[in-house]
């Protein structure tokens, strides 16, 4: 045991005396007049002796009773035991030393019935003081041996044998009453020893969760940080080939633009995965509950999952549900995706079946006849990046981030998630979702925003990369805009006092040089001319608060990479109901 907790210990056990010592040190205060009295009723002493018997008794009372109200007020800390364990030494002495020495007083030497009832009287308050004084050994020993020694030392000189008894009584009486205070102190050490393991216990655990969670916030920091340094280059990469795009290519040129394409939206992908981590650790995602058919959903999904299911040759059954649920539709929508593509993925032969089971929650059930997961890994599986028999990373079968995402959705939707598994058998997922008690009409996913003509807008784009500027303005010129590109507020600001019109758009990046971030850039260029200017803030940092602050902004937010189609939608959508400024 290190000192520091042996010192815990012992200030435990003298605690323990102090907060045990008020009541046997009023009850013997109680007994000494009582027996007194008695014996001067009986004319065994005199009213005088009794009377500075019960004075001193008192005297060491008050004294007593006075350092237990000094102890609870200092509340001294765990070094400083040992001068309250001399403290406890010294009136444990006292107090004993009353009653042993100044017991030989009431003893009358031709009524050997009283010397016997002071003799008891004096074993019963040694016995009785096990429990005030046996937390600390020591005192206890003192308190026994200054009430038991005087008495048996008088009766054995006295030299007859009934005071021989007496004698040999008291000697035996002390032995076991040391030995129950000895049983006694260790069973509280044991029970002290233990509470203490389990503080540790307790401790360590707390130690060992602050370092997965300062782990965990690491590696969030690490993702969002390595993210959007890796989101600029892609991002000015999709905007250069977006304006590409738009010319005149032949095939070749045409086939590898192409090809750039679907790589950046590879990029894209994996980008989004960890964005939807990031948005749902931030606490900004929220479930927006209401009534709508359940199988119209799986309905889609499955249907969407048909091309691989030819593929790979295997059978996928959708059981038909009319009932309606009670939850969020998108997110559930998203969960219920994960689930089904991952159980069509992970199975080479056999089928898929998804279906629903009634009761007081309605269990949604997705099974696999797949490859099945080992009992070990069946909590692994919902970490981050963690996938089963992917070690070369073939993006092929996924990121590892979609039961990630399930987990964190099911939690914000309050749906229960089980899953069953067995190797070479196949899985079951099953989520309880409430039943809805009104009906509603079917949710149908939202299209995405029909490619539009637009018109001519004059829009301010600030980003501090040289090369994101070139590739918008690349991009948004090619589309017939006229743009104006600063890598700060304050150079945009020099810019805007040759403006002879209002900007129709402002794009700018969250995160701009010299600390300076884009939202207060959009605000200062919406007070400079005076008018609420439509912005879209475009960033690729995924950390929590950045995600938090960018969403109380007024600002339309979008992440890094930008793909053209979804910069171009956006543009209709801002500036639909803004007049054509050039």
């Amino acid at each position: 045991m290190s000192p520091q907790r042996l010192d815990q210990l012992r200030a435990e056990q003298v605690a323990g005396f102090y907060r045990n010592s008020t009541p046997g040190t009023a009850g013997g205060m109680i007994v000494a007049p009582i027996l007194s009295g008695l014996l001067v009723y009986e004319k065994a002493i005199s009213f005088g002796v009794a009377a500075i018997f019960v004075l001193l008794l008192a005297s060491s009372t008050v004294g007593r009773l006075a350092l237990i109200r000094s102890y609870k007020k200092a509340e001294p800390p765990a070094k400083d035991w040992r001068r309250w364990a001399n403290f406890a030494i010294v009136t444990a002495l006292i107090g004993g030393s009353c009653w042993g020495l100044g017991g030989l007083f009431l003893m009358d030497p031709g009524r050997p019935e009283y010397q016997f009832m002071v003799l008891m009287t004096c074993a019963a308050l040694a016995a009785g003081a096990i429990t005030a004084f046996g937390t600390y050994l020591p005192s206890y020993y003192c308190n026994l041996f200054t009430i038991m020694a005087p008495g048996c030392v008088w009766s054995a000189l006295q030299g007859d044998a009934l005071h021989w008894t007496y004698a040999i009584l008291d000697v035996i009486w002390v032995v076991v009453v040391a030995v129950l205070a000895n049983s006694f102190s260790k069973l509280l050490i044991d029970s002290l020893e233990l509470q203490f393991a389990n503080l540790d216990l307790a401790n360590d655990l707390l130690v060992q969760k602050e370092f997965a969670e300062a782990a965990n916030v690491a590696k969030s920091r690490f993702l969002a940080s390595a993210s959007h340094d890796l989101r600029q280059p892609v991002h000015a990469l999709g905007m250069f080939v977006g304006a590409l795009r738009d010319r005149p290519l032949d095939e070749v040129s045409g086939r590898l633009v192409r090809q750039i394409q679907n790589s950046i939206g590879t990029l894209d992908s994996l980008f989004s995965a960890i964005l939807d981590i990031s948005r749902l650790d931030a606490g900004v995602i929220e479930s927006g509950p209401q009534a709508f058919a359940i199988h119209p959903m799986l309905e889609r999904i499955c249907r969407d999952e048909i091309p691989e299911i030819d593929r790979k040759g295997i059978e996928l059954r959708l059981v038909h549900c009319s009932l309606f649920v009670r939850t969020d539709p998108v997110l559930l929508e998203r969960v219920l995706r994960n689930l089904v593509s991952n159980a069509v993925r992970y199975t080479d032969a056999g089928r898929v079946v998804v279906g629903c089971r009634r009761g007081a929650r309605l269990s949604v059930q997705v099974w696999d006849s797949g490859r099945g997961i080992p009992a070990d890994q069946q909590d692994l599986i919902f970490q981050e990046f963690y996938q089963i028999g992917n070690s070369e990373r073939d993006r092929a079968q996924g990121l590892g981030l979609g039961l990630a995402i399930v987990r964190r959705l099911t939690r914000i939707l309050d749906i229960p998630m089980q899953m069953q598994s067995r190797v070479a058998r196949g899985s079951v997922f099953k989520l309880s979702i409430p039943v809805a008690a009104e009906r509603s009409v079917a949710i149908e996913p939202s299209q995405g925003l029909p490619a539009v003509a637009q018109a001519s807008r004059f829009i301010l784009v600030i980003d501090d990369e040289v090369e994101i500027q070139e590739g918008m303005k690349a991009l948004l010129t090619g589309w017939g805009h006229s743009v104006v590109t600063a890598s700060s507020c304050a150079e945009m600001l020099e810019y805007a006092t040759a403006f002879i019109t209002t900007p129709s758009l402002i794009i700018s990046d969250y995160r701009l040089r010299n600390g300076e971030d884009g939202i207060l850039a959009i605000e200062r260029l919406r007070s400079e001319f005076n008018s609420d200017i439509p912005a879209i803030l475009i960033t690729g940092d995924t950390t929590p608060d950045r995600i938090r602050d960018a969403v109380i902004s007024d600002c339309f937010l979008m992440h890094k990479p930008v793909s053209d189609n979804r910069l171009r939608a956006s543009i209709a959508k801002l500036t639909a109901e803004v007049p054509g400024r050039l």
